[in-house]
């Protein structure tokens, strides 16, 4: 099975924005943001998410707009963030929604 994952030049705005545009995904993306690759197995624990196939449609969308890669490795997938396409692509973009997660937290708090 081949993963599409679009080019650096064919990463859309649009796209990202609205693969921005869920809580859940906004979540995955400060999970992966600076750490590393992780396994799908341990994004479900970290985020308390109750079945893979709930996040299978969310890594797509991820994944498709150019924002994750995830790698075969096994009987799993690694996913990491594509960060520094993105800040090639759109500077400024990641540290911005990143800081305003951070401010809605402690406004909601």
């Amino acid at each position: 099975m081949t993963l599409h994952h679009p080019e650096r030049d064919q990463i859309r705005i649009d796209s990202v924005l609205s693969a921005l545009g869920s809580p859940l995904r906004l979540a995955v993306i400060r999970l992966l943001d600076g750490t590393g690759e992780h396994n799908c197995s341990s994004v479900l624990r970290t985020l308390s998410v109750p079945s893979k196939s709930t996040m299978t449609h969310h890594w797509r969308v991820l994944r498709e707009s150019g924002v994750i890669r995830q790698r075969p490795a096994g009987r799993e997938h690694l996913l990491s963030l594509r960060r520094e396409d993105l800040d090639a692509r759109y500077p400024g973009l990641l540290d911005a929604v990143l800081s305003a997660m951070g401010s809605d937290d402690a406004v909601c708090a």
